[in-house]
């Protein structure tokens, strides 16, 4: 049964298979919908393209995540608000509401200095769209943990309008993902579901093979009347085959479907104390 909210399939999910084989296994598997994840794979980064793929294969766009990985610094442009403000343009061309915007990098000192006024600007200018800023993690480097964004890679603290909930990083930073549902609040636009195991590191494991409360945010989101969409952003980059690729892109569809159906046929939310 579908959800009331949507079910996207990422792009980087069928990595290293390319953005055109995502819209093939998600009409295959049958998701809602495709996040695209603007990466160094030409047609992610082709609006054309995309439209054209979208219609082949009845598989809408429904998000767009921006190009702001470290292997994406050179997509487009070097300058990080040329890069927003085309992946800004894409999800308009593409009639996709969500724009998934990490927070900068700390070596990005013009840009982070400048975010906030500059994301308020670009908002000014798409105004129908949202830019979700999705909550990070801190990394271990040479046995030591330093964070690589600026203010920080929660961006429930210096706080903005909107919000992608990533599971799998909630699990790396060692939080609980339902206090992070919390801090967004009605800012919540959009949630990455992945697993993880609480290591210390992004897995973005299939949903319900980590230990994180993946089945609890999805019942919490349905309680609270969440209007935005859930994207699969898992990793089968070890996958031996396209058989086995699909197969866990589709278990984790069942997962998310199965604990977004309404309260009726879906086990009771999990209530904050």
């Amino acid at each position: 049964m579908k959800s009331r909210v949507p079910v996207l399939l990422s792009s980087s999910s069928v990595f290293p298979e390319p953005t055109a084989a995502a819209f093939e296994m998600a009409a295959t598997v049958g998701y809602d919908g495709l996040e695209v994840m603007v990466w160094t794979d030409r047609v992610s980064q082709d609006a054309g393209a995309l439209k054209g793929l979208a219609e082949h294969y009845d598989v809408p766009v429904l998000s767009v995540h921006a190009p702001c990985l470290l292997v994406t610094q050179r997509v487009w442009s070097s300058d990080p608000w040329e890069r927003l403000t085309r992946a800004a343009e894409l999800a308009e061309t593409l009639d996709a509401p969500t724009v998934v915007v990490h927070p900068p990098f700390s070596w990005q000192r013009d840009y982070a200095k400048n975010f906030a006024e500059g994301l308020a600007k670009v908002q000014q200018r798409h105004p129908h769209l949202s830019f979700a800023i999705e909550n990070m993690f801190p990394v271990k480097m040479a046995g030591r943990w330093f964070v690589p964004y600026t203010p920080g890679w929660d961006p429930t603290e210096p706080g903005f309008d909107a919000y992608t909930l990533d599971v799998s990083h909630c699990a790396a930073s060692r939080i609980d993902a339902l206090d992070m549902l919390d801090k967004m609040g009605g800012g919540l636009r959009h949630v990455h579901l992945g697993d993880g195991t609480g290591e210390g590191r992004d897995e973005h494991l299939v949903p319900g093979r980590g230990n994180q409360p993946c089945a609890e945010v999805l019942r919490t989101l349905v309680a609270r009347g969440f209007t935005g969409s859930v994207a699969l952003e898992v990793s089968t980059r070890r996958a031996a085959s396209r058989a086995a690729r699909e197969a866990d892109l589709r278990e984790s569809l069942e997962f998310a479907r199965r604990h977004l159906a309404p309260a009726s046929s879906a086990a009771p939310a999990v209530t904050r104390a």
